[in-house]
């Protein structure tokens, strides 16, 4: 086989992996839009439904007033004409108010039109107000006074004897309601389509003058139908294609108003087009480099260019883009070499333009995994501290159940952060935690005083294990040993050099029997004063009072993680 040929299937396989990977990013990007798309376009016409319903409210609420007014139901045309017209300009999008009896004669309205001047009997509200005694919408009418596309409201007014005497009405401005719904804000290139039950429009966003009061097409009504509560591919009232949402029913009997918005595929994949243009283009410029650079070696053939050529191809096609032919100079393999080079980094430029949106869909993963990270962090800080407490047990000579009440301190604390997903802990809680087995129907045992302090996992544990230590001691020796005896803790924190929070916390006992100095330190003593200045880095001051048993604590709250040392610190001394 010849050079050329050679070359020319060395350059057709580097393409292949760049092109497979620009075909699945495409594809992985157009399907997560796709989804983003959908649930805009349902989000926006469940927005726009909320906001009719909300406007259909109102006006059922002025309706209700109305129906209970003395100059409406004492039905005298003069007094009920003069209040409505008082009304009519107090309801945004109502250009019209009337009363009808039960016959469907009009009674009086704000047109001061004479009593039975024209019957509603005919319309599909004053049938409905009329069978239900409550409230009504009517279809997309031409208004027999106004000659205007509108759309009336109607609510039964009850007689004396609980059935319905007549209704109270309302024409609404359809384009009033356009413009409303036109500030709930729709995304570019949008359409808005509200229909009554027969498939009439009431508000069409854009062109809404266009298309009010007009049927809309029978394919288009029927499809809208069938997808109501979801969202379809459909061609638009124009035949374009859309992403179409049908909102759910509205609720309270507004279930005869379909809205449905439908968004342009083109405008929302317009961007993921324009970056697929710009791949191909350099794709195509790319092979155009390298095929160029190849008929320019074709005749020189050396072997080891060849195979550093060949060595980069193969992990081109096994997708590492980032690997270079580190072949360079005047030479035509230099030059194929540079073409090759400049091909990889253009691809890899623009693969990475497209992973960017991929790899916003991974961050709730790398999250998680940031999570079981800091579990097993505090999973092995956790069994460092019971492999030391058993190790220094071992050496001491210390009683089982001293061991095991330890590690049941521990884990009590595990449990108190496992509450609130290992964030950390209030130092009261921490306290509380320690001194619930102690705790007795006489009150006034323990006394707490400081500020409220979230303290975060690694000093919750280290606390926890110091406070366990001298609330032993003080069941043992101290003040919990006598029925008499109280201890009171007291903390509060403070900025100290170089601008670091610290906390300062008090254990003072009383009423326990005298208090002596230890002739050695026990085990006890050492993980008090060995576990806060390993872990927290603070210092534990010991007072051996006649009174009682004093201990200090001073901690760094803003020390960074001593985890590792302490590690390290609790080796060297099992050894």
């Amino acid at each position: 086989m010849s050079l050329s040929k050679r070359i020319v299937g060395l350059v057709g396989l580097a393409l292949v992996p760049a092109l497979a990977i620009q075909g699945y990013n495409e594809y992985a990007l157009r399907a997560a839009r796709g989804q983003a798309v959908r649930a805009e376009a349902m989000r926006t016409a469940r927005g726009a439904a909320a906001e009719l319903g909300q406007f259909i409210r109102g006006a059922r609420q002025i309706l209700g007033i109305l129906a209970e007014v003395p100059e409406i139901r004492q039905r005298e045309p003069q007094a009920c004409t003069n209040y409505l017209r008082t009304v009519v300009d107090k309801m945004p999008g109502s250009f019209f108010f009337g009363l009808a009896g039960a016959d469907g004669n009009i009674v009086c309205n704000t047109l001061g039109s004479s009593p039975g001047a024209y019957s509603v009997a005919d319309r599909s509200y004053f049938k409905e107000a009329m069978r239900t005694g409550g409230f009504a919408i009517g279809d997309v009418v031409i208004g027999r006074v106004t000659q205007r596309p509108t759309i009336q409201f109607a609510l039964a007014v009850i007689g004396r004897d609980g059935r319905p005497d007549g209704i109270v009405l309302t024409s609404i401005d359809l384009s009033y309601l356009a413009g409303r719904l036109a500030a709930v804000g729709l995304p570019p290139d949008a359409t808005l389509t509200l229909a009554d039950r027969n498939g009439t429009v009431l508000v069409r966003l854009p062109d809404h003058e266009q298309w009010v009061g007009k049927p809309l097409p029978a394919p288009y009504w029927t499809s809208l139908v069938a997808h109501r509560g979801t969202v379809a591919d459909l061609p638009g009232l124009r035949g374009q294609p859309r992403i179409t949402a049908v909102a759910d029913p509205i609720a309270e009997n507004l279930d005869t108003i379909t809205v449905a918005v439908g968004l342009s595929p083109a405008s929302a994949f317009a961007d993921i087009d324009a970056a697929t243009r710009r791949g191909v283009v350099l794709i195509a410029l790319g092979a155009a480099l390298a095929l160029a650079a190849a008929l320019l070696a074709e005749r020189v053939f050396i072997r080891r260019p060849v195979r550093r050529l060949l060595t980069a191809a193969a992990a081109w096609r096994a997708g590492k883009l980032a690997t270079r032919t580190g072949i360079s100079g005047p030479g035509e393999f230099g030059q194929l070499a540079e073409a090759f080079d400049a091909m990889a980094e253009a691809l890899q430029r623009h693969q990475d333009d497209l992973r960017q949106e991929i790899a916003r869909s991974r961050l709730l993963q790398n999250r998680q995994t940031m999570m079981l990270h800091e579990l097993n962090h505090r999973v092995r800080n956790t069994l460092a501290t019971i492999q030391s407490l058993a190790r220094q047990g071992r050496r001491d000579n210390d009683r089982g159940e001293r061991l095991e009440a330890r590690i049941l301190s521990l884990s009590k604390t595990h449990d108190l952060l496992s509450r609130d997903d290992w964030t950390g802990a209030s130092l009261r809680a921490v306290l509380e935690n320690e001194f619930a087995p102690f705790q007795d129907e006489e009150a006034g045992r323990f006394v707490l005083d400081g500020p409220d302090l979230h303290l975060a996992p690694r000093y919750v544990l280290a606390l926890g294990m110091t406070i366990h230590e001298l609330t032993v001691n003080a069941a043992r020796y101290g003040a919990l040993s006598t029925a008499e005896g109280r201890i009171a803790v007291t903390w509060r924190t403070f900025v100290g050099e170089a601008g670091i929070r610290r906390l300062v916390l008090d254990w003072e006992e009383n009423g326990g029997p005298p208090v002596r100095e230890p002739d050695r330190r026990g085990f006890g003593t050492r993980l008090i004063t060995g576990g806060v200045s390993r872990e927290l880095g603070g210092t534990v001051t010991l007072r051996f009072s006649p009174e009682g048993l004093r201990c200090s604590l001073d901690v760094p709250l803003d020390e960074p993680d001593r985890f590792l040392s302490f590690r390290e610190d609790s080796s060297r001394s099992a050894a």
